[in-house]
């Protein structure tokens, strides 16, 4: 895992820039850096070496003779002037590639490739990922497994061509800019690096604040930058020559259920599944630990990692409020006994969870309000310390049935005999009388189309709220617009299956993969995600929804497979997600006023009407629940504050300094 960016309209003088796009996510890649600067194109890298440490170093260039070079600072004369050709050691050939991920399979590519007669000058998998799109053009993408964001320059036909792994675990971000030199495309893993870039003025995208008040993260495909863009998971773009941008959709999850498979069957496919892929996840020359929590994703995949290393190192965090309850670090200490296997833990206190706040926002480029990113932030921490790698959990969920809001279909099945408008009448007397059960009466009038757009339900702002709260409304597009075309696309489905479907578009790559990647970052750590696999999804888009959810449980079958793993009593545990003590840390007075000076200051009265601000502060001292609402509000100024406080931010310290 590593950390890339580049440009094209790329010029001598432009070294000093990419440069500075390198250094500002130095974190990313603390054993190495590598600038490749040619006619029309920059493309920089920070590398995070864990696969053919000596050889895989990046920007790669495959050079006359079908062999590569990898290029660590641009070939430039004594007068600062760009040399042409090979000179002092610049590598010179039409492909140049920078590439951040993994490639799982990638000695499964290479046997192939070389079976059809390609040579390879590196054991690293980015050589091997350059040459299979050389073999294979875009077809290519559907032959990988991995997680990976990577830009291709072809320097005869002057074209980049740029591609997003099938999940979204690997963010690509980029603008395009009109300069005197033409259109410039700007790329980078990080907003930050493209901010570096003079052709980019920065500017706020009001839009983006709306709908990040309904989900409680960005979800539109325009961040919260002006101008500034993401690549959706499983596309690629192609930037012409004329600065003409293309992108294409290479892979469209299906579900195509195996009605006529037993249980069993099922059980033992998910198990298989989950195998190979820890075994492929593994695969590295540095050793790789795993994250285990108190619930069956972390406990199952650490299990399966044990098999293969039983010298493993696994890590956990929980919070100083619960210690010495049955919380996640007395879980995780148990099963990591019971299976000889060493478990590093860390309680987060109150003040360091408060005080990484800043260096939180500042490395998830957005504003973020999980809570559950910080509570990431301190286990990546604790692991960086002792390994390279390690594997997480993400993506269990949303392929196997795992939050108790996709049992709500099976709750409506109860009074699927009434009339909807029945549903919706009796649903406002209810409301009218403040009486329990209103949500659930409308909710069953509805369809999930309707009020359904991620897990941010329930804990964000609605519209009606939102319109209320802002301001200066811009009348961006409401949670059911945005998600609409991807119900669509689910079209045919049962209810549960298109939720599941939306948060593989929203929910999972918006919140839990930015923050997996950003969190573990910010520590020069590599998060690997086994759930997340291509060869796992083939076997969860079979199983039937009966197998996966029922009004009783979730994640039936995936459950069924842990026991084989872990004891039944982690493989049922119910989930608990990070429980962070947000709730009662905002009655208390220290962080009410806190707050509450953020909440009337000038940024704020800038955006919001601060009389509702304050009314969600009091309410929830009184003893109603707004602490996901307050902290919705609380992340977005202080964002702000870090990236539009006037002061350029250059690091996690500087973040810390601008908010004081």
């Amino acid at each position: 895992m590593c950390g890339i960016c580049g440009f094209t309209g790329a010029a001598p003088e432009d070294l000093p820039t990419l440069k500075s796009m390198c250094d500002v996510m130095a974190h990313r890649g603390p054993d190495g850096e590598g600038q490749y600067l040619d006619a029309g194109i920059a493309l920089g890298h920070r590398r995070l070496s864990l696969i053919d440490l000596e050889g895989g170093n990046q920007p790669m260039v495959r050079a006359t003779g079908e062999h590569v070079s990898a290029v660590t600072s641009p070939a430039l004369a004594a007068d600062g002037s760009f040399i042409q050709g090979e000179a002092r050691g610049m590598a010179r050939g039409r492909h140049a590639i920078v590439f951040n991920g993994e490639i799982y399979n990638y000695r499964d590519l290479r046997a192939e490739l070389e079976a059809d007669g390609w040579e390879f000058s590196t054991n690293s998998d980015t050589e091997v990922l350059l040459v299979a799109y050389l073999a294979w053009g875009e077809a290519a993408l559907n032959r990988l497994r991995g997680m990976f964001a990577f830009a291709i320059w072809d320097a005869e036909a002057r074209e980049l061509f740029c591609a997003r792994d099938f999940f979204g675990i690997k963010p690509f971000y980029y603008t395009l800019q009109r300069t005197d030199r033409g259109a410039q495309f700007i790329f980078g893993s990080e907003i930050k690096c493209i901010l570096e870039h003079p052709a980019y003025t920065r500017a706020l995208n009001e839009e983006a604040l709306e709908s990040y008040l309904c989900f409680q993260f960005s979800a539109l495909p325009e961040t919260f930058f002006k101008g500034i863009f993401k690549l959706a998971p499983a596309h690629c773009l192609r930037v012409h020559a004329d600065g003409r941008l293309e992108t294409t959709r290479y892979w469209r999850p299906d579900y195509d259920f195996d009605e006529g498979r037993s249980r069993a069957d099922t059980v033992g496919a998910i198990d298989d599944a989950m195998r190979e892929s820890v075994r492929y996840h593994n695969v590295a020359d540095v050793e790789v630990g795993s994250f285990l929590s108190s619930g069956i994703d972390s406990s199952y995949m650490a299990a399966c990692l044990a098999k293969e290393n039983p010298a493993i190192k696994t890590f956990t965090v929980g919070f100083a409020e619960y210690e010495g309850e049955r919380d996640e670090i007395s879980w995780a200490a148990e099963l990591a006994d019971q299976l000889g296997i060493a478990n590093a833990s860390k309680h987060i206190g109150e003040d360091e969870y408060w005080a990484s706040l800043p260096a939180v926002q500042w490395h998830m480029d957005e504003p973020s309000a999980d809570p559950s990113a910080v509570a990431l932030y301190f286990v990546d921490q604790i692991a960086a310390k002792q390994v390279k790698a390690v594997l997480s959990g993400e993506g269990a969920d949303e392929f196997f049935g795992g939050y108790r809001i996709y049992q709500v279909p099976f709750a409506n099945q109860k009074v699927a005999w009434a009339p909807k408008g029945l549903l919706r009448g009796a649903s406002k007397v209810m409301r009218a009388a403040h009486l329990r059960g209103a949500n659930y009466l409308e909710r069953a009038s509805e369809t999930c189309e309707d009020w359904y757009y991620t897990n941010a339900n329930g804990v964000a702002f609605t519209p009606e709220e939102r319109a209320r709260l802002l301001k200066r409304p811009v009348s961006g597009p409401s949670p059911q617009e945005l998600t609409a075309p991807a119900y669509a696309e689910a079209a045919g489905l049962d209810e549960t299956t298109r939720m599941q479907y939306v948060d593989l578009y929203f929910w999972l790559v918006g919140d839990i993969l930015l923050k997996t990647d950003k969190m573990s970052m910010a520590h020069s750590l590599e998060s690997r995600v086994p759930f997340l696999d291509k060869e796992v999804f083939n076997v969860s888009r079979t199983i039937p929804t009966r197998l996966k959810v029922d009004a009783e449980q979730t994640k039936l079958t995936l459950r069924e497979a842990a026991e084989r793993a872990i004891p039944p009593d982690w493989a049922q545990k119910e989930k608990l997600g990070f429980p962070v003590p947000v709730v009662s840390w905002l009655r208390e007075e220290r962080y009410y006023d806190l707050v509450r000076a953020w909440f009337t200051s000038e940024t704020a009265q800038r955006f919001f009407n601060v009389d509702e601000l304050l009314k969600l502060l009091d309410e929830h001292r009184a003893g109603a629940d707004r602490s996901r609402k307050i902290w919705i509000i609380y992340m977005f100024l202080m964002w702000h504050k870090i990236y539009f406080g006037g002061a350029h931010v250059g690091s996690a310290e500087e973040a810390a300094q601008a908010v004081s």
